[in-house]
Order: C-alpha cells, then sequence, then structure tokens
C-alpha cells in the first residue's frame, strides 16, 4: 500500500491526560468514563474518539457507494457506537454498532449500500475480524 496521508498524535498520561494531534487544532483533555472509574465530566474518552472517527469515515465510504451507483439521493447520516468492556482473558475489548440513515431508497436498498460502505471504509477494513461490528441501515422519511 502506498501511504497518501499520515496523522500523528501524542498522549500523555492515557486516559487522565492530554491529547493533541500534530498541524491540527485538535488538543483534548481525556478523562476515563464514570463507569470506568472516571470522576471529571469533562473531557473525552478514546471510544468517542474512535467513534467520531468511524462515524465520518463509514459516513465517507457510504457516500462514495452512493455516488458510484449514481444514487439521487441526500447526503446519509452516519450513528457509530462504541463499546469497550472486558473480555474473557482479563483484558478490554471493543465493540462497534454502526447505522446508516438513508433516505430515498427503500430498507432492501438501504441494506445493501451499508454492507457494500462496510467493505470500503477504512476503519471497517482494519476492525474486522478483530472486534464485534454491527452494522445495520435505516430508512429516514
Amino acid at each position: 500500500m502506498e501511504v497518501m496521508y499520515r496523522a500523528k498524535a501524542v498522549s500523555t498520561k492515557g486516559r487522565n491526560g492530554k491529547v493533541v494531534v500534530e498541524n491540527s487544532a485538535l488538543e483534548f483533555e481525556m478523562s476515563p468514563p464514570v463507569e470506568m472509574g472516571g470522576t471529571k465530566k469533562d473531557g473525552v474518552n478514546p471510544e468517542q474518539l474512535f467513534a467520531a472517527g468511524y462515524a465520518a469515515c463509514f459516513g465517507s465510504a457510504l457516500q462514495h457507494v452512493i455516488r458510484e451507483k449514481k444514487l439521487p439521493i441526500p447526503t446519509p447520516a452516519v450513528e457509530v457506537t462504541v463499546g469497550i468492556g472486558k473480555n474473557e482473558s482479563g483484558g478490554f475489548e471493543l465493540t462497534a454498532d454502526i447505522t446508516g440513515i438513508i433516505s430515498g431508497v427503500s430498507q432492501e436498498e438501504a441494506d445493501k449500500l451499508v454492507q457494500e460502505a462496510h467493505y470500503v471504509c477504512p476503519y471497517s477494513n482494519a476492525t474486522r475480524g478483530n472486534i464485534r461490528v454491527n452494522v445495520s441501515a435505516r430508512v429516514a422519511e
């Protein structure tokens, strides 16, 4: 693979620290979720950042599939929910639930579009076989 772009983020103090993404305006104070022992309500956590990145990436993949099919429909929305929990080995594991929200097509066509996008999306390709990812579509009116 020829790398077209690289992004570099630097984290200090992990979930209780700060993340800076070089060459961007992104700078985050980190805070673990209360469900995982966090006490601060402000700040973000890695799961939120992963959900945001996955949603944006999957949305672009879905738009690509729609353009390739030359479908004259509105730009879809994508919801991604990322979960974290302990696995059977005592470590931690992620899950992702992705919903493409598409209007102007049938449920059957929407289902096909999100499945095709799942094979185009770089985040989906990176996670395939590594974490549980559920992909679905919802037709919006």
